[in-house]
């Protein structure tokens, strides 16, 4: 089951990619990119604070890739642009795992439960 904020953030990246499309003012469409952004990350929140961080960050990298495609439209330096390219790369990636964390069927681990890879901390309970 898709979550309102996880089902607006959705909404959010689908409009975001017509209105760029559209856009021929680099201004413009940041400042739709922007407010579609900052939207998406206020919608809701659940009081569970690794949730909310997932589900807030999201749009924020999504926010950052869609700054970065505008970049790659209207920007003209090279090292800015290809610096824009490794954005783009990078937040994807992050999108997809903290998606994946979202929609994973187990709880996420409680702040003194280890993680499978990590040491417990110390005067951690076991």
């Amino acid at each position: 089951m898709i979550s309102r904020p996880l089902a607006l953030g959705a909404i959010a990246v689908s409009l975001s990619a017509a209105t760029l499309a559209r856009t021929d003012d680099f201004a413009s469409a940041v400042d739709a990119v922007m407010a579609r952004m900052h939207g998406a990350m206020m919608s809701g929140k659940t009081g569970d604070p690794d949730r909310d961080f997932a589900a807030m960050m999201i749009p924020h990298h999504q926010g950052a890739i869609d700054m970065a495609t505008l970049e790659l439209r209207f920007g003209k330096d090279e090292r800015l642009r290809r610096l824009a390219q490794g954005i783009i790369i990078e937040q994807r990636q992050e999108i997809a795992v903290m998606q994946g964390i979202l929609d994973a069927d187990q709880a996420l681990p409680t702040r003194n439960q280890p993680l499978s890879n990590r040491h417990p901390r110390p005067g951690a309970q076991q």
